[in-house]
């Protein structure tokens, strides 16, 4: 696996909201990742609402072999736009089901069920057990090959592995926010992938002081540098940086290639930009403040 994907999330429209001005804009950008070696999508039915997933099937349909496409189920958009966790084991199977139905596909190699997350003040208004009891059943009928989890904190992925093994963990990560620090410490100990969400902190790194200097070094951007960071921190990881531009997908595939060329002095000052031995745990998800 090329451990630089894709987030599919900024094709969609205005706020993630319907198709994008030039539909067929977005299609070249997703065949060209393909082109360019990329083998991770990450996409989810509430981006739109389906709108990227109908974007991916119809640029990528059939899903090339060896390219996996990781869905997130578990969130809703309201009418107003806004995103609503609803992890009943009705939406989840219907969700399953639109997904197949977008891409153009029998079944979905990975699928990611979205938390609240159980830390002070997040409340899982649907048990775990229920809502990933259901992907457990729709992976028996073959309908998905892969379970994940996205927004987990380290006591919902040990819930969860009880009930079933999860191939992958979505979780907030990147140079300016480790909250994710011991949920990945657990997904390497288990041979788990770790897919941070937001890896360059939504655009905060694009000129960030620290970044410069290995930037400037190895001729790089500072985005690139702080993709090239997060490969280094683990092997545990793929990032899944979204663009919309083909030249800022050149950019950041590129990371692969200088990630080893970032020296331990660099890769260390970098790292300890935060202390991840406080880093908070919550896993509260990014964009959804409300649950059904």
């Amino acid at each position: 696996m090329n451990r630089v994907g894709y987030g599919a999330m900024q094709l969609a429209g205005p706020k993630v909201w319907g198709f994008p001005d030039d539909p067929e804009a977005a299609r070249r950008v997703l065949r060209l990742a393909v082109e360019l070696g990329v083998t991770f999508f990450d996409t989810a039915n509430a981006y739109g609402p389906r709108t990227v997933n109908r974007l991916i099937g119809q640029a990528l349909g059939p899903i090339p072999e060896g390219v996996i496409v990781g869905n997130k189920v578990g969130a809703e958009r309201g009418p107003d736009k806004s995103w609503v966790v609803d992890g009943r084991p009705e939406t989840v199977r219907r969700q399953v089901h639109e997904a197949l139905t977008d891409m153009g596909t029998d079944a979905s190699e990975l699928t990611y069920l979205r938390l609240v997350g159980d830390t002070p003040g997040a409340h899982q208004d649907v048990p775990l057990e229920e809502s990933l009891g259901t992907l457990v059943e729709l992976r028996d009928q073959g309908l998905i090959r892969r379970i994940g989890l996205s927004g987990a904190s380290p006591r919902m992925l040990a819930r969860a592995q009880r009930m079933t093994s999860v191939a992958a963990v979505q979780n907030r990560f990147n140079l300016l926010d480790r909250s994710g620090v011991q949920v990945l410490a657990d997904c390497e100990a288990q041979g788990i992938l770790f897919v941070p969400y937001f890896p360059l902190a939504a655009g905060r790194l694009s000129d960030h002081q620290n970044l410069l200097g290995p930037a400037e070094r190895l001729g790089a951007t500072p985005s690139r540098i702080a993709l090239a960071w997060l490969l280094r921190r683990s092997p545990s990881m793929v990032v899944i940086p979204g663009t919309s531009s083909p030249e800022h997908l050149r950019s950041n595939i590129a990371a692969s290639e200088i990630a080893e060329q970032l020296t331990e002095t660099e890769v260390a000052r970098l790292t300890g930009l935060v202390d991840e031995s406080k880093a908070t745990l919550d896993q509260s998800p990014d964009p959804l403040p409300t649950r059904h």
